[in-house]
């Protein structure tokens, strides 16, 4: 069994501010570490920026950075100084589009992998006038303390794609976000795709306004494989913290000593399934 402390860290941010946010960043993260002795640092969806940018695409397009860059850098110097990994969720300049990534730095300073959102909201797609770009690339990092998957936010509605993290070996799935929707679903999806897969879901929302004025609600939750929720953050700006433990043999229910008897990867029935999951919804 392997152990790892991770925090969430929730905190509001200005749009587009990128120096000014990162600054902010880097002291709630010295903040956390005195507090928490995290082993990894977890932030919301799009935290340089904001999730809205409230500039045209072009204007946008002039300052989201390439990765690595600055902001990469500065979160890199951060991980190895504090000894600790780092989840970075930020737009990405890659051959002239915008992605929407999270990204993985190890304790050492080193980025181990970037996960570019594949299931867009619709207010962020281009053909709404939005401005991201969609990724098609499943990432699993192999991190120290066992294997990681990264989503994003709006991902988090898709079983499909936490199954596919989960058939790769992770334990923990990874959620920043900046939900526009209901706590409700907030917490129903964070609970769903933990107890459909048996992994771990760390799952940090954005809290405040971005340049659009949409509000985030925060209530960052971390929840056990078996749905319940071992930390809950408040309403506003706050760490909130648990403790992991990879490899261990699983109960039936919390506080309870039985085993858990059954497994939703080994006991599906695979002769049942078809392509038509591939395939888009007929008309």
């Amino acid at each position: 069994m392997k152990k790892c402390k991770v925090c969430g860290v929730q905190i509001t941010t200005k749009p587009l501010a990128i120096k000014e946010n990162l600054e902010k960043m880097i002291l709630w993260a010295e903040k956390a570490k005195k507090e928490f002795e995290p082993d990894l640092i977890v932030y919301p969806e799009t935290i340089t920026t904001t999730f809205s940018p409230g500039v045209s695409y072009e204007e946008f397009k002039k300052i989201v950075e390439p990765v690595p860059g600055y902001s990469t850098d500065k979160m890199c110097e951060l991980a190895k100084r504090l000894k600790v990994d780092i989840v970075l969720p930020m737009y990405e300049l890659k051959d002239d589009k915008i992605y929407n990534d999270s990204i993985y730095i190890d304790c050492n300073g080193e980025i181990l992998g970037i996960y570019r959102k594949t299931h867009l909201f619709p207010t962020e797609r281009l053909e709404n006038n939005g401005w991201s770009t969609p990724g098609d690339e499943i990432v699993v990092i192999d991190s120290r303390f066992g294997k990681i998957g990264l989503i994003i936010c709006y991902d988090g509605d898709f079983p499909e794609l936490s199954r596919m993290n989960a058939l790769r070996g992770a334990e923990v799935i990874i959620r920043p976000s900046a939900l526009l929707r209901s706590f409700d679903i907030w917490d129903m999806t964070n609970k769903a795709r933990a107890y459909d897969n048996h992994v771990y879901m760390v799952s940090v929302n954005a809290v405040g306004p971005d340049g659009a004025n949409n509000y985030f609600f925060g209530h960052s939750m971390i929840v056990g494989k078996d749905a319940h929720k071992i930390g809950l953050a408040r309403g506003s700006e706050e760490i909130v913290c648990a403790e992991l433990v990879l490899g261990e043999t699983e109960k039936v229910s919390y506080g309870v000593g039985a085993d858990r008897m059954f497994d939703h990867i080994d006991d599906r029935n695979l002769k049942a399934y078809t392509d038509e999951l591939l395939k888009p919804r007929k008309k």
